[in-house]
C-alpha cells in the first residue's frame, strides 16, 4: 500500500504506530508525515537517557535540527507533530502539546492561474502544430490529448500520466482513474467531443503501427522502448506552448500544470451559474468527479474571478432584484 517503512523504536513507538495506522485506515497515504514522525522517533531514541518523553525541551531541540530546511517545510513538519500530540492527548491528557503560535508563519498560498476558454483553444491549435521527433513521434496528438483531459476532466497530473490505454472504455465513453491520492478509483464519463479526441489518438497510434496493448501509457513517448511522460517532461512540452500563446501569470511566469485543475473547477461553477442550476447541490458531484473525499476539499479550487462575479450578480438580480429598494423610495415609489 505504501513504500514507507512504519517501524518505530523509541518509548513512544506504540503511540506513533497506532497514529499512523489510524490515518492510513482513514484513506490517507501519510508517507511524508510518517517520515517526519520517524525523524522525531529516532531523535527520542538517540536521546532516551536525556529525554525520556516528548516535552517542550525535546520538541525545541528537534525543531532546531530542522532549521536546514525551508521555513514552510519546517512549519509543516511541526504541524505533523502537533497533530500527533493532539491525538496522544485523547488517552494521555497530561502529555505535551506544542503551541502552533510559535511555529514559522504560514506562507501565502500561490494564487493559481485560471485559463480562459479562448486560451485553451489557442493551446490546442498550437499543440496540433508541434513537430514530431524520434523520441515522441506522436507529440502533436499526445500533447493535444493531455491538454484536452487536463482542462475537461480536472484530472491530477500524476493521475493523467498513470493512465493506460486499458483505462479508456470506448463503448461506455469512460476513463478509469486508478491509484489516486486517497486510494480511491473513480470512473469519469466523457462527453462525445472528448471521446472523439481519444478515438482520433488511438487511430493515430494504429496508423503508425505503434503499440496499442492495454498496458501502454496513454500520455506516451518512445524513450526506452515506450513509456509515459514524466511530470517534468510534460511541463517542458507545455511551457513553450504557454509562451507561444502568450499565456502568463500576473508575475510574468508560465502557469503550472496543476492550474488546469483549478480552471476546470472554476469553469464548472461558472457554467452552473449561467445555467441557473442549484450550485450547492452540484458541489458534491464536482467533488466526486475531482476525486475529493468531501466538498470541503473542493472549495480550495473555487476561485472568485470576474466572469463568475458577473454571473452570480445576474442570477441574484433575476431572483431577488425586485426586493432591493433604492434609498429614498418607499414601496418602490419616490
Amino acid at each position: 500500500m505504501t513504500g514507507v517503512t512504519t517501524a518505530f523504536s523509541s518509548l513512544l513507538a506504540p503511540v506513533f504506530a497506532r497514529y499512523v495506522d489510524l490515518k492510513r485506515a482513514l484513506g490517507r497515504r501519510f508517507d511524508n508525515e510518517t517520515r517526519t514522525l520517524q525523524s522525531l522517533d529516532q531523535f527520542l531514541r538517540d536521546r532516551a537517557t536525556m529525554y525520556p518523553d516528548l516535552s517542550a525541551a525535546v520538541f525545541q531541540a528537534w525543531c532546531h535540527a530542522q532549521e536546514k530546511v525551508a521555513s514552510g517545510v519546517r512549519r509543516h513538519r511541526m504541524l505533523v507533530v502537533y497533530n500527533f500530540c493532539l491525538y496522544r492527548r485523547r488517552s494521555e491528557p497530561q502529555c505535551f502539546v506544542p503551541d502552533p503560535a510559535l511555529f514559522p508563519k504560514l506562507h501565502q498560498r500561490l494564487r493559481p492561474y485560471i485559463f480562459s476558454e479562448q486560451e485553451v483553444a489557442r493551446l490546442l491549435r498550437a499543440a496540433s502544430e508541434l513537430n514530431r521527433v524520434p523520441t515522441s513521434p506522436l507529440r502533436p496528438e499526445v500533447i493535444r490529448l493531455a491538454i484536452v483531459l487536463l482542462f475537461t476532466t480536472g484530472i491530477r497530473r500524476g493521475e493523467l500520466l498513470r493512465l493506460t490505454l486499458a483505462d479508456y472504455n470506448r463503448q461506455e465513453s469512460t476513463l478509469l482513474v486508478q491509484a489516486t491520492k486517497f486510494y480511491k478509483s473513480r470512473l469519469l464519463p466523457l462527453n462525445r467531443d472528448i471521446a472523439d479526441e481519444m478515438d482520433r489518438y488511438l487511430q493515430a497510434r494504429a496508423q503508425r503501427k505503434l503499440s496499442v496493448s492495454p498496458d501502454t501509457a496513454l500520455i506516451w513517448n518512445a524513450r526506452k522502448g515506450g513509456r509515459a511522460y514524466t511530470g517534468t517532461g510534460l511541463q517542458r512540452c507545455l511551457g513553450p506552448l504557454f509562451q507561444q500563446c502568450s499565456v502568463f501569470t500576473a508575475k510574468g511566469r508560465v502557469p503550472r500544470i496543476h492550474d488546469a485543475r483549478h480552471s476546470f473547477a472554476v469553469h464548472a461553477l461558472l457554467r452552473w451559474y449561467r445555467e441557473g442550476v442549484d450550485v450547492e447541490a452540484k458541489l458534491p458531484l464536482l467533488a466526486t468527479y475531482l476525486g475529493h473525499g468531501s466538498a470541503l476539499s473542493t472549495y480550495h479550487y473555487l476561485h472568485w474571478i470576474e466572469p463568475l462575479r458577473t454571473a452570480a450578480s445576474e442570477r441574484f438580480a433575476r431572483h431577488y432584484g425586485k426586493l432591493v429598494v433604492p434609498v429614498g423610495r418607499k414601496g418602490g415609489q419616490r
